[in-house]
């Protein structure tokens, strides 16, 4: 009866630790990562912006706003033309989280579209960003449409269209300069028949 009550105390324990085992395997690193990253993908799908991205407006907005599903520190947000002319919207960052910001813009003069860069720490400070992009006007279309055309542009020139074209820094030319000129340490006197040098008078 002993032994009986041996081998299940026995089968009890080994029970009890495949169990926790098997726990712990479910939450391995990768499985945790797995799930963190969904979580981190879930909070840049959900975010919701307003103008909505890609959207063609009557008259340009006078208010950025950006709402996310939970409560985040919003580190970055930014305005730009087409153009990379950036826009000041007075963004300061806060340490307190929040769930909806907003900010209101200036006049904004006319262009292709603009495009709005956020970005937010999440759970465990995870660094996540996005981009909204919209246009206004009469004459507006979509972003998107400028967009596809940029990368065709940009695929033709350089068969990636990852890669963006950067102006070259300007050149200043300088025309009807002498140019400097160097004493050398000494000078050859030709006369001389040895070709002894001579220092300078």
């Amino acid at each position: 009866m002993a032994s009986k009550d041996n081998m299940k105390r026995i089968t009890l324990v080994v029970v009890a630790l495949w169990n926790l085992l098997s726990e712990t395997a479910a939450q391995s690193p990768a499985a945790m990562q797995g799930s963190h990253h969904q979580a981190l993908h879930r909070l840049a799908v959900e975010a919701a912006t307003n103008p909505v991205n890609d959207e063609v407006l009557e008259v340009a907005p006078e208010l950025l706003s950006i709402e996310f599903p939970d409560a985040v520190r919003l580190v970055k947000f930014t305005l730009r033309k087409n153009t990379r002319e950036w826009i000041d919207i007075n963004f300061r960052y806060r340490p307190t989280a929040g769930v909806r910001y907003s900010l209101p813009v200036p006049e904004l003069s006319d262009a292709r579209y603009y495009t709005a860069e956020w970005a937010v720490l999440g759970v465990n400070d995870q660094l996540i960003r996005g981009s909204f992009s919209f246009a206004f006007g009469p004459d507006a279309m979509a972003p998107s449409y400028h967009q596809a055309a940029e990368e065709l542009i940009l695929r033709q020139r350089y068969g990636d269209p990852t890669i963006q074209y950067v102006a070259p820094p300007r050149t200043q030319i300088i025309i009807d300069q002498e140019p400097r000129r160097f004493d050398p340490p000494f000078t050859i006197n030709l006369n001389e028949q040895q070709g002894d040098s001579v220092p300078p008078g």
